[in-house]
């Protein structure tokens, strides 16, 4: 009697344990900060009007594109921020956060090519959503290590990611670039850590758009 059940015990230990972990798993997946070098093709929705090149770039042409939603909220230095106020120029927003060592890989190209636009006099506004951060310390720290001068809201909870709508292209990942374009519709997206080529390359075709 007693041998009979005792493997019972632990088979359903081993359920629990198993349970158990692939919760774990998939909190892990969910919090996971994602993104390579290589700019390989990221995961995401499928099926929308976009399409996703073998640098893992996303686009959407002029005649399919969709309204971004309005994002607005204090900022890592407590400011009001509102992207209602951006419309007419080209935005580009992206996702990061201070613990996220894809996002501290990125942040120089986001810098610099910033400041390339700014200095140049282009209609282009940097927009960060700093996300995951237990501390707004830790933000500030991160914006001022690498020279990041553009504001970023401060979304710990991740609040304003969940305002894009399903099936766009939303940011689905740590870090996520995505541009808008002077229409404020949304235009191009990457699921990964991106260089200054490939941040020119989403911008650049869609500031000389008509």
């Amino acid at each position: 009697m007693s041998l009979s059940r005792a493997p019972r015990r632990r088979s359903t230990g081993g359920r629990a344990l198993l349970l158990t972990a692939v919760t774990v798993a998939g909190a892990l997946t969910l919090t996971a900060c994602t993104g390579s070098d290589g700019g390989g093709k990221p995961t995401g929705s499928s099926g929308g009007n976009y399409v996703t090149g073998t640098n893992g770039i996303s686009r959407v042409d002029q005649g399919e594109r969709t309204e971004a939603p309005r994002l607005d909220g204090a900022s890592v230095d407590g400011k009001a921020l509102d992207t209602t106020a951006l419309k007419g120029k080209v935005v580009v927003l992206n996702v990061w956060g201070s613990w996220c060592p894809p996002c501290r890989q990125e942040a120089p190209y986001f810098a610099k090519v910033s400041k390339e636009l700014a200095d140049a006099g282009q209609d282009v506004a940097f927009v960060g959503i700093n996300t995951r951060d237990n501390s707004k310390q830790n933000a500030a720290s991160f914006e001022a290590d690498y020279g990041i001068t553009y504001p970023s809201f401060y979304d710990p909870d991740g609040k304003l990611m969940l305002r894009f709508p399903k099936g766009t292209l939303n940011p689905q990942a740590i870090p996520s670039t995505i541009v808008l374009d002077k229409q404020g519709r949304i235009a191009a997206r990457a699921l990964v850590a991106i260089d200054d080529e490939t941040l020119r390359s989403m911008i650049d075709p869609i500031l000389a758009e008509k």
